[in-house]
């Protein structure tokens, strides 16, 4: 918003469907805008997902807003080289950079790179998310 930045907070993602987040989403934003935000739109969040890649911000390092305990910065899509066979043959393919910071005090280092692998699965095999 013109003011700043407002953190909505989507409340039990992890047992809602996409499409449902997505319009959630879409209402609080909305309000933010037109200066409707209600105290449960921005209170009571534990993780955030921020992302940078809608400004063509390659890759950032997001600092945690207390008291939550991770947040993943998402930077934008940029094609690049990789390898991707055995025999180091390379092809152009998008890529995007994923970072997470986690406050040690709540989550161990261990489940928080566990965390990042289980999505990197997921988001190379969205197939696997049906």
């Amino acid at each position: 918003v013109e003011d700043g930045l407002l953190t909505v907070v989507v409340r039990d993602a992890d047992n809602r469907p996409l499409l449902g987040i997505g319009q959630e989403i879409r209402e609080m934003v909305g309000r933010a805008r037109q200066g409707r935000v209600r105290p449960e739109d921005v209170e009571g969040s534990t993780f955030t997902v921020s992302n940078l890649g809608m400004f063509d911000i390659p890759q950032f390092n997001a600092v945690i807003n207390p008291p939550e305990c991770a947040i993943l910065a998402a930077g934008s899509v940029v094609r690049k080289p990789v390898v991707v066979d055995e025999y180091d043959s390379i092809e152009v393919r998008p890529i995007f950079s994923l970072t997470l910071s986690a406050d040690h005090r709540i989550v161990d280092g261990v489940v928080a790179a566990r965390f990042l692998n289980d999505l990197v699965e997921a988001i190379e095999s969205p197939e696997t998310m049906l």
